[in-house]
């Protein structure tokens, strides 16, 4: 064990790609405190600096690229959820090569700068996508360049249903000090195979014993607590959200017939429903595909006309249809309270590039607290050990 490490570490982090801040509400929500945080895009930057307000100026606009290792404090955690554009399932799927996917070698030359100060925890968050990318040569060479700065590896998906009423997967891949770490051990790796390790990540994890592996055992995820109508803002039908008639009337021309019924069927209710939806081209032609399982989709950047996800109030003999708001965008990432600002775009931007803040939060609680608690404790060992060699 290193000689530099420190006598304890504290619930510290440092947040790269922070865009407007929902990792840190997550963390902090365990009790982990910010020292640093990072992203290139000021936007996002002004959406994080008008909600928390610090007042320490933590936050460096820059591209990762451009940071330096010694200009990071020490920490005890680094997390990193950096751009998913070319690991996407939906892009074209340039990889960690890709022009924006590439910032994770940013990230990793940071931590190689930070040499003995670098995090003994590291938590990343992106897209599954990112799994099978370049048939998961990417995902191998990620976890591969971590191992090379000492890091042994985790990862686990987690469907942010669970927690809040949207669709969200994604894919998070925590390192752990090798110093600190108690390998897989001599299970069997297909064990791992559960709720948050797919069977084609199991696979991938029983394909590549040349990775350095430290699997944990995680809790049942919890079950949803939240639907879809409690998150939805009380606006009048007056609201000049609401669409047209002749608008409402193009959408629904554009509905699947499947999906047509299902409106047609609540259409006649003594009570709301609410459905979401999104346009995707089939066959040439724009179509609206609903959802009526009382889940929201996945939350997307408005980069495009089909990207905005549409909700369907239906019930009472009224069909009424608009975008989702700023607002509900925010409580289907699990930050209610978040104080919105900048314009429509840019908060939608700011909420469909984010975490969402209850599956941190879990992850902090049930695997960075006790790896915390092990990484304390080997420290007491090294140190009692030492303490007692030269007496």
């Amino acid at each position: 064990m290193n000689n530099n490490l420190v006598t304890t570490h504290t619930k510290t982090f440092a947040e790269f790609f922070a865009g407007i801040g929902l990792m840190r509400l997550g963390l902090e929500q365990a009790g982990w405190n910010i020292k640093f945080a990072n992203d290139i895009d000021a936007k996002k930057e002004k959406l994080y600096r008008h909600h928390f307000q610090d007042e320490k100026n933590h936050f460096v606009l820059n591209d990762i690229h451009n940071l330096s290792g010694a200009d990071i404090p020490s920490v005890t955690l680094a997390t990193a959820s950096f751009p998913c554009t070319d690991l996407s399932l939906a892009g074209k799927r340039a990889g960690l090569q890709g022009r924006q996917s590439s910032a994770f070698w940013g990230f990793v030359n940071v931590l190689n700068e930070m040499g003995t100060r670098c995090p003994p925890l590291i938590l990343l968050e992106n897209v599954e996508g990112f799994l099978t990318s370049n048939k998961g040569d990417d995902f191998k060479k990620a976890l591969l360049s971590l191992n090379k700065l000492g890091y042994a590896v985790d990862a686990f998906v987690i469907d942010a249903s669970r927690f809040v009423p949207q669709s969200r997967v994604r894919l998070f891949i925590i390192g752990k000090k090798r110093s600190y770490s108690q390998g897989v051990n001599d299970r069997q790796i297909s064990f791992y195979q559960s709720e948050i390790r797919t069977q084609r990540l199991a696979s991938f994890i029983l394909q590549n014993p040349d990775i350095d592996w430290d699997i944990r055992d995680l809790p049942p995820l919890p079950k949803r607590s939240t639907s879809l109508d409690e998150i939805i803002e009380d606006m009048s039908d007056a609201s000049k959200n609401w669409w047209s008639e002749e608008r409402v009337q193009y959408f629904l021309n554009q509905t699947f017939e499947r999906h047509f019924n299902i409106i047609e069927t609540a259409l006649g209710a003594d009570k709301f429903s609410y459905f979401t939806a999104f346009r995707r081209v089939r066959q040439g032609r724009s179509m609206a595909e609903i959802r009526s399982d009382g889940i929201a989709g996945c939350l997307r950047t408005p980069k495009g006309g089909s990207a905005r996800q549409i909700l369907v109030k239906v019930g009472k003999g009224k069909i009424k249809v608009r975008f989702f708001s700023p607002r509900e965008c925010a409580r289907l990432m699990g930050a209610d309270n978040f104080k919105i600002t900048g314009t429509l775009n840019e908060a939608l931007f700011g909420f469909g590039d984010a975490v969402c803040v209850p599956v941190v939060t879990w992850i902090a609680l049930h695997y960075l607290e006790p790896a915390l608690k092990e990484i304390n404790n080997c420290q007491k060992v090294y140190e009692y050990r030492t303490a007692n060699a030269s007496v």
